[in-house]
């Protein structure tokens, strides 16, 4: 650490390695090894980037290469993780999402924002602009068949229990009209070709339906999230009276637990592999032509060990499909297996832990429902 006089260096560390700022503050990174000199937090280099960009706020250094005076290191020392976050912090909704290191920039930067620049938390009962049970907006919605975006109105209702869009803004009768409780909505900004990508998903006659949507403000797109977000919590606390808080909070939006490229045979397992994209979002593995497609091609419901499903590293001797991608894997179901190749060792650990991951889990009473659609339609 370059600079400063040797009492200074002494007492910067000890504020620093105080447990509360073992992580980032507002990603939760480990080891940060950023500050803020006016807002007293430790911060992850990543984040320091987003509080740079509102220097009237928050102005950072590094704690291992900067100078820090007297004065600042006394300031740290005084606020800290702990302290901050009690003030900027205090009231953060339930259902409000709040990133980790993992998650998409404009989601770090518009949660940064919000608790520093706008003080969205700070108050109790403070108006937000995603929790008034209703919002209505222009998003651009990428076309279904032509792939082109282009605006569209939409309207949430938290009274109606629905996310709708329409095609014209005056259009009396939407295009969709999805009720809230079979949404889902993440964030997919590689995929998208997009900062701002939004993917929202939603089940129609027990099929997954795909619609890809952006806006130019990253305040904005982050505000619908968290809307869609807010009316699912309500409508699913009305829905289940005895369920906790947290319960309802764990069964809003999630991000989807792996997706990528696979090649797939079919079930006689001596057709040729071919190239798709799968998304496992819990139990369902859906698979895909092309990333952004409206409609899977088709869908594996993944079960549980204690209900006969198994995932197991590489293809059953004998397989006579021709494949190009050499890292088998194997999925077990009471019915039938399902065999796909990756194109790298990586990738194939990658997908085992994510598919062991839902196998090691009970299944709940809706989702032997859904496997009992899977059986019937099959």
């Amino acid at each position: 650490m370059a600079g400063g006089n040797e009492r200074s260096m002494r007492a910067l560390k000890e504020v620093w390695k105080r447990a509360e700022n073992s992580l980032c503050a507002d990603c939760g990174k480990p080891d940060p090894d950023w500050a803020s000199s006016t807002l007293g937090v430790f911060i992850c280099l990543s984040c320091s980037g987003i509080h740079r960009n509102i220097p009237s706020i928050s102005k950072v250094k590094s704690l291992k290469m900067d100078h820090w005076d007297d004065a600042q290191v006394q300031f740290l020392a005084k606020h800290g993780n702990a302290v901050t976050k009690a003030t900027y912090e205090a009231h953060i909704p339930i259902y409000y999402y709040q990133p980790t290191y993992n998650d998409c920039q404009v989601l770090r930067e518009q949660w940064i924002r919000a608790k520093y620049e706008r003080k969205e938390f700070t108050e109790l009962g403070k108006q937000l602009p995603y929790c008034d049970g209703v919002k209505e907006g222009i998003l651009w919605k990428r076309g279904r068949d032509n792939g082109q975006f282009l605006p569209r109105k939409f309207l949430l209702s938290e009274r109606e229990g629905c996310l709708k869009y329409f095609t014209k803004q005056d259009a009396k009768e939407p295009k969709i009209n999805v009720k809230i409780d079979v949404i889902n909505a993440t964030f997919q900004p590689e995929k998208i070709g997009n900062p701002n990508g939004l993917q929202i998903t939603y089940l129609k006659d027990n099929k997954t339906r795909n619609i890809f949507v952006y806006h130019e403000s990253g305040k904005e797109i982050v505000d619908w999230f968290n809307a869609i977000r807010s009316v699912q919590f309500h409508y699913l606390k009305v829905a289940f009276p005895i369920a906790s808080d947290n319960e309802i909070k764990n069964r809003l939006t999630r991000n989807f637990l792996k997706e990528g490229y696979m090649e797939k045979t079919g079930p006689k397992q001596r057709e040729a592999f071919k190239k798709r994209w799968f998304t496992l979002d819990h139990r369902r593995l859906m698979y895909f032509k092309d990333p952004l497609d409206a409609f899977a091609k088709g869908e594996v419901f993944v079960g549980s060990r204690e209900n006969g499903y198994s995932v197991q590293k590489g293809l059953p001797s004998g397989t006579q499909g021709n494949f190009s991608w050499h890292y088998g894997i194997t999925i077990v179901t009471p019915d039938r297996e399902y065999l796909f190749t990756c194109e790298t060792e990586t990738d194939q650990l990658e997908w085992i832990k994510a598919f062991t991951s839902v196998i090691n889990q009970a299944m709940t009473p809706q989702e032997y429902a859904i496997e009992a659609y899977f059986k019937f339609k099959s």
